[in-house]
């Protein structure tokens, strides 16, 4: 690969290769990053426009990306995937954010954590190696529904979806909130409560879901940003689904979700943000660089202080790439570099002891395209503030990664509160009780109040052992 970026004929105007951590990717991978910083200029980047204009969900972008085998991106060799590992899809997303388009990035996210779960639990199941193998031949596009109307942020809690036996096969009803590429996609991996559910939210199971199981109404999404990526409400209303529609066993849920799903998202959201971040500091320093102010003589780019500002948001946005490449590169230690068949060993989970790790990642990520954007804006004066330099699109694109669960509130509060208080009072499945504070509530109250609340406890029991 040339060490100079490339437009076509014409060198890249924004930063140059000596700001990227090229040292990480094989030759391999960097062939392929230049295939695809092409493929963002011939075809991704117009489309991105396109699709923040009109929403317009980006399947032209997944044609494209599927061209250069992308769709099986981390699909084993054998299967006809590329075979490649978590650094090279930490680096596809970056690059599709940064030089094509960031609804096709995180998309793409999407699909990458629906080809993991699937990809975790394919070995005894013909329906999923199926669709493995078909999905750049046949632009199969997946995507991932874990939300629920319910419960907001704490996607792991799928209160309004269930599953049950049928005949041979299941029984599906899935509700979710926020469901990227939602009516778009082909096929899905969904979350329910386990067939024979008796309450206990960490009893979770997944499922394979064509799109002809799913009704959603894109024409209602609205959004401030990412305007491609169609993330809204379906529904699953009582799908029959074949005994091979089960991805893994009965209760694997949570297994799935810590050990690929949270892992390949956290990795590749990041990568997303980042790629935003990298997006508008190369705008900023094409602008400033080339626009004069002739009653000075001076380029925008020659004030000291659009230098701070672009040196800061280099560094801070450089600083998130490398603990998302860092993370990456461990992902891959501990899986023989994404080796899929340690999994045929069904409690093989190496990648789950590093999520806590990853949530950090995110929240770094996050944080960082949130600033970043807005001083490139401010670096960029009255232009970028118009659509035309495209910094106001990618501003609107990269406030989602706040809000995009698990959100950074709870990233937060889940780091502070593990590393204060344990791993265990986390407590996901709303089993733990806090005895401090229902001690402290008793005690504020009156010996009246004590006896109601007494009475009110009783009165739960009793019907209890009646039955």
């Amino acid at each position: 690969m040339s060490e100079t970026k490339m437009w076509g004929a014409e060198p890249f105007w924004g930063l140059g290769f000596e700001w990227d951590p090229q040292w990480l990717l094989s030759p391999a991978q960097k062939a392929l990053q230049a295939k695809l910083i092409a493929l963002c200029e011939s075809t991704l980047r117009a489309n991105a426009v396109e699709s923040d204009a009109d929403y317009i969900y980006p399947r032209k972008n997944f044609e494209a990306l599927a061209s250069l085998g992308l769709l099986s991106l981390n699909v084993p060799k054998e299967l006809g995937g590329l075979g490649e590992n978590h650094v090279c899809a930490a680096m596809v997303v970056e690059t599709i954010a940064r030089y094509g388009c960031p609804s096709t990035a995180m998309c793409y996210t999407m699909h990458l954590g629906a080809v993991a779960a699937a990809l975790l639990r394919h070995h005894d199941n013909p329906l999923l190696t199926g669709i493995l193998k078909r999905l750049d031949a046949d632009v199969l596009i997946g995507t991932l529904s874990y939300s629920d109307p319910e419960t907001g942020s704490h996607f792991w809690y799928p209160i309004s979806s269930k599953a049950e036996a049928h005949g041979d096969g299941w029984k599906v009803t899935k509700k979710a909130s926020w469901t990227t590429s939602g009516g778009f996609a082909d096929w899905y991996i969904v979350q329910t409560t386990s067939p024979g559910f008796a309450g206990d939210y960490s009893d979770l199971s997944c499922f394979l879901v064509t799109k002809d199981e799913v009704k959603a109404n894109p024409s209602e999404w609205d959004g401030l940003g990412l305007r491609g990526n169609q993330s809204g409400p379906i529904v699953v209303e009582n799908a029959i689904l074949p005994k091979e529609a089960l991805v893994g066993p009965v209760g694997d849920g949570a297994k799935s979700n810590d050990e690929v799903v949270d892992p390949f998202f956290l990795t590749c959201s990041s990568a997303c943000w980042n790629g935003i971040s990298l997006a508008v500091i190369d705008i900023a320093k094409r602008h400033t660089t080339k626009k004069t102010h002739n009653d000075v003589g001076m380029r925008v780019a020659d004030y000291p202080t659009i230098q701070d500002y672009v040196g800061e948001a280099i560094m801070d946005t450089n600083a998130c790439r490398a603990f998302d490449f860092q993370m990456a590169q461990a992902l891959d230690k501990v899986t023989n570099d994404c080796d899929w068949s340690i999994h045929k060993d069904i409690d093989a989970l190496p990648r789950a002891a590093l999520l806590h790790w990853l949530w950090q990642v995110k929240f770094e990520a996050a944080k960082n395209v949130a600033h970043v954007v807005d001083k490139m804006l401010h670096a960029t004066g009255g232009t970028g503030f118009r659509p035309a330099l495209q910094i106001e699109r990618y501003l609107r694109d990269g406030k989602a990664g706040w809000v995009m669960g698990p959100t950074n509130e709870v990233l937060r509060q889940f780091v502070g509160k593990a590393s204060l208080l344990g791993f265990e009072v986390l407590d996901y499945w709303n089993k733990s009780i806090n005895h401090r504070v229902l001690a402290n509530e008793i005690k504020k109250m009156d010996d009246a109040e004590k006896r109601a609340f007494a009475e009110k406890l009783l009165a739960e029991i009793e019907p209890a052992k009646v039955a």
